[in-house]
């Protein structure tokens, strides 16, 4: 039986969402609580997350056997057996030949920030600036909206053969205490939107230029190579 799950978790206590040796993953530990009640099975996740990116919609989807048909039970049980970082949401059964990442469409992620100071118990989960411009980022956010070659807006690890991406939605809002940068595309390569929304900070702080962010778009030159720190992005939802 083939079941999609979708989690959340605190990347900053992982290494990424991807299975490595060293086990201090998101995929390691689930597979870990999968075997605690005899599921030997494979991990599809929808996509991955670097070291300290958190989540609040990830989806991942395995073969379980048919007799987990109590999916309540299931989740109750898994979410004992997982770390208190990683929580389970939600688990749906779908058709066999549903894969998490091949039939995602969109993938949504969100950039916090704030002016006010950070604590212990919100450093690790928002990222702190000085100031910020909301008119000015809501018009500069709109320029990644599109198909690019986001060749100058990823880290070492993406496939630099397949660069080009298409940026469905953006926008720049405000909540309570905490801006907001979302990001709405069908896939992403490494560290795009921390380059991204590393530029508009430096635009926020008129260290670059919406005209300079669209010469580095076009591929016209390369002005900005520092993307923000991990700790304020979020994987929010995958969209199929």
């Amino acid at each position: 039986m083939n079941l999609k799950f979708v989690i959340a978790y605190d990347g900053s206590l992982f290494q990424g969402s991807q299975k490595q040796l060293n086990g201090l993953t998101v995929e390691n530990k689930l597979l870990k609580a999968f075997k605690e009640i005899n599921i030997e099975t494979k991990i599809v996740l929808s996509g991955r997350t670097d070291k300290e990116v958190h989540a609040t919609g990830q989806v991942f989807n395995c073969i379980v056997p048919d007799f987990w048909t109590d999916f309540f039970k299931l989740k109750e049980i898994l979410n004992r057996n997982l770390p208190s970082s990683i929580k389970i949401n939600k688990i749906s059964k779908v058709s066999d030949d549903f894969h998490s990442r091949f039939h995602a469409k969109k993938r949504v992620y969100r950039y916090i920030i704030t002016t006010k100071a950070t604590n212990p118990f919100n450093d690790k989960f928002i990222t702190h600036v000085q100031k910020v411009d909301e008119e000015l980022l809501k018009i500069a956010i709109k320029e990644f909206i599109g198909v690019y070659d986001f060749k100058y807006f990823h880290k070492t690890g993406s496939d630099k053969e397949l660069t080009k991406r298409e940026i469905f939605d953006t926008v720049f809002y405000k909540y309570k205490d905490i801006y907001v940068f979302k990001f709405t595309a069908n896939s992403y390569l490494r560290s795009q939107i921390r380059l991204m929304v590393g530029f508009l900070l430096a635009i926020n702080d008129k260290k670059q230029t919406i005209d300079n962010l669209r010469k580095q778009l076009r591929l016209e030159a390369h002005l900005f190579k520092h993307p923000v720190k991990a700790n304020g992005l979020y994987l929010a939802k995958i969209k199929y």
